[in-house]
């Protein structure tokens, strides 16, 4: 460490720990790589050259998002290789609604003091996520800021930015009566709903090797299951035939997302029982005396991602997206709205208002 180093060190900061990090990750980073990317990491921006031989009339679409509070599991549970995942996910997924293709990342991590191994091993799952994501990941931010964070903690953030061609942007406005609405599965609980997933889990007595309830795997797994992320179903789906519109499910579940693309003149109807709801969705609804009208006002409850198409292609669009090994079940339809009548209707076989017991 020289001289001019130790300063900054003694005041909680290690800049050759920091250096140490960049270069441990360098060439997973570059393994992200596609033919857009013009520099490597270091420099003070990422720079980028999209190939604008794929679109006619280019729009830029962005997204940010973080992991939120599921990041409280990962330090409980000591495991760090999935919310880097979640990261890519919950911005990918965003701007894939759209019909954009994702371009490039980039990612923030601030702790307090530097972890070099629990560091590179968020940005391998970054890395994971990016390829998944045939996006690259361009550059990023890693900032160590003594007392600001608890001991052993950290955050993070991410910034998707893609590109669709003007006339191909999905917006919902061609969504009309008599589409069809496609659930693709969701891997889990994805990472919206975990601060009532934590309060829970806190009251169930259950360890995090313990085996998850109707399940053969740890409770740890379960629950740090990352973000599934939909970019290669969608474009697939997209070369093939038009969607009128696109929903990640986030937070605020089915009836705060779906309502985001709908006209409003139309109503989506949601057939409840049409997919198959993960135990995952089973147990927190048991743990917390839950109806299921909750359940699809926080959670995802199965469904990560909705398609609205032409009833003349569902049967291909699920076939598809099957071959694809994406879960896939027509859900509901889009109905006329009634004056005053919420833009979300779920019919359930059994009273929704019923807790358990």
């Amino acid at each position: 460490m020289s001289q001019r180093d130790k300063a900054y060190k003694d005041a909680g900061v290690d800049i050759q720990a920091g250096n140490t990090f960049v270069s441990r990750i360098k060439s997973l980073v570059a393994s992200t790589y596609t033919k857009g990317v013009v520099n490597d990491i270091g420099g003070f921006g990422g720079l980028f050259k999209p190939s604008m031989s794929m679109f006619n009339d280019p729009v830029l679409v962005a997204s940010t998002d973080g992991v939120g509070t599921k990041l409280k599991l990962a330090f409980l549970f000591d495991r760090h290789d999935t919310v880097g995942i979640d990261l890519v996910a919950m911005s990918v997924n965003d701007i894939i609604v759209q019909g954009a293709r994702p371009l490039f990342f980039l990612d923030y991590f601030a702790t307090g003091k530097l972890d070099i191994d629990k560091a590179e091993a968020v940005i391998k799952g970054i890395v994971d996520g990016c390829k998944e994501a045939q996006c690259a990941l361009i550059g990023g931010e890693t900032a160590e800021m003594p007392d600001f964070y608890a001991e052993g903690e950290y955050d993070l953030s991410g910034f998707c930015v893609g590109m669709v061609d003007n006339d191909k942007v999905v917006d919902g406005s061609s969504i009309g009566v008599g589409d069809l609405i496609i659930g693709l599965g969701s891997s889990g609980v994805h990472s919206n709903g975990y601060s009532l997933v934590r309060k829970l889990y806190s009251q169930s007595g259950l360890a995090p090797d313990d085996t998850f309830p109707g399940t053969d795997k740890t409770v740890a797994e379960v629950l740090l299951t990352p973000t599934r992320i939909y970019v290669e179903a969608v474009r697939n789906v997209m070369r093939d035939w038009e969607i009128h519109g696109m929903v990640h499910v986030t937070g605020g579940g089915f009836y705060d997302n779906i309502v985001r693309v709908l006209p409003k003149g139309v109503t989506a109807q949601i057939r409840f029982g049409s997919w198959k709801v993960p135990p995952v969705f089973e147990w927190l609804r048991s743990e917390g005396k839950l109806s299921w009208e909750e359940m699809l006002q926080i959670f995802n409850t199965g469904i990560g991602y909705i398609m609205v198409v032409k009833k003349d292609v569902v049967v291909d669009v699920v076939h598809r997206l099957g071959a694809l090994k994406q879960d896939a079940w027509v859900i509901g339809e889009i109905v006329e709205r009634a004056d005053g009548e919420e833009q979300v209707r779920i019919d359930f076989p059994t009273p929704a208002s019923d807790n358990c017991e």
